[in-house]
């Protein structure tokens, strides 16, 4: 599998240099497009059975410490409601900070997530703890605003202090086939972010089939992406195995192409222990163990960190804890 992509992206990496190459690809709409939809062709139905296979590996009990402590690390603890306060991020980010008050040796999480009105809140109570603060932005979750609005939204979350900010495309544009706006876009946002790390959400649910997915995950790295995310976790289609899966192609066959390596992030519908590892075994049997680390994948989730850590507990007493044992977020 990976040969017959490294082949077909021959041609990039055969070329006088990487920023010409990205230059050649983006000059202009027509280009763009030519190179987006020459992509290989997803094979829907080989690409969910090997999401299935792949989940049906187990992980012993030595490897399953390891698993649950490094999803603990790769955690984005969310909070993403119109209710949210301060008083909610300041408890959001203990938690983050000491998510066992019980067990020192529990890994803290690597981002808290909140709106940019929170950055400043959220960054105070961090402070210290070498934990990121990540801000959504760009007219989060639809995306619908003018390019100047989503720009003051970006300036915002990073005059606060956000050391990440995770941007939603432009859906409408893109499913339109206005790719290089698309892009351009994502290009600004990426100037505006500064030294801060962009995430860019693709919103998979709304984009239809698999093979738009693999074409907005290259469109995304070609502008600029840190990382590429699947979903805002406010659509009823969020991160599958498959689409994940998918990304991971993207990002791993990016790689043989540019020399870049680019993270991705699966948000919205994790919410198990056992969701989370069959995650781990696609990051691992899909990009490779470079991927396996908090600076290249990430979950963004609420709940899952609560049954990571009662199913750890469980690995170290032989039994689960009561209902009080974790905090309700």
């Amino acid at each position: 599998m990976t040969c017959h992509y490294a082949r077909r992206y021959a041609r990039l990496v055969t070329m006088s240099s990487k920023a010409e190459t990205l230059a050649d690809v983006t000059a202009s709409d027509a280009a763009l497009r030519r190179f987006l939809h020459g992509l290989p062709g997803v094979d829907a139905v080989g690409l969910e059975a090997r999401a299935g296979a792949l989940g049906t590996r187990s992980i012993k009990t030595t490897a399953k410490v390891y698993a649950l402590d490094l999803a603990i690390s790769m955690i984005d603890l969310t909070t993403l409601e119109g209710a949210d306060t301060p008083g909610k991020v300041r408890a959001l980010c203990a938690k983050g900070r000491n998510p066992d008050p019980t067990d020192r040796s529990t890994p803290r999480v690597a981002a808290i997530c909140v709106y940019s009105d929170l950055v400043a809140v959220a960054k105070e109570a961090l402070a210290g703890s070498g934990i990121a603060v990540a801000s959504v932005a760009t007219a989060f979750p639809a995306g619908r605003a003018a390019r100047s609005v989503k720009l003051a939204d970006v300036a915002e979350a990073v005059a606060a202090g956000a050391d990440e900010v995770d941007m939603v495309i432009d859906r409408g544009a893109f499913l339109a086939g206005r790719y290089l706006s698309v892009y351009e876009e994502i290009v600004a946002v990426r100037a505006a972010c500064g030294d801060a790390h962009l995430k860019v959400i693709l919103e998979n649910g709304e984009l239809a089939t698999y093979d738009n997915i693999r074409r907005a995950s290259w469109l995304a790295m070609l502008a600029g992406a840190d990382f590429i995310k699947t979903s805002t976790g406010k659509v009823g289609v969020n991160a599958t195995p498959a689409n994940t899966l998918l990304m991971l192609q993207a990002v791993r066959d990016f790689r043989a192409a540019t020399g870049r390596q680019i993270g991705v992030k699966p948000a919205g519908g994790i919410r198990t222990a056992k969701d989370a590892l069959k995650f781990l075994v696609l990051v691992n049997e899909t990009a490779g163990p470079d991927w396996l680390s908090p600076e290249w994948f990430r979950f963004g989730a609420s709940s899952l960190l609560n049954d990571l850590l009662m199913q750890r507990q469980k690995l170290g007493t032989g039994r689960y804890s009561g209902p009080d044992y974790v905090t309700v977020d």
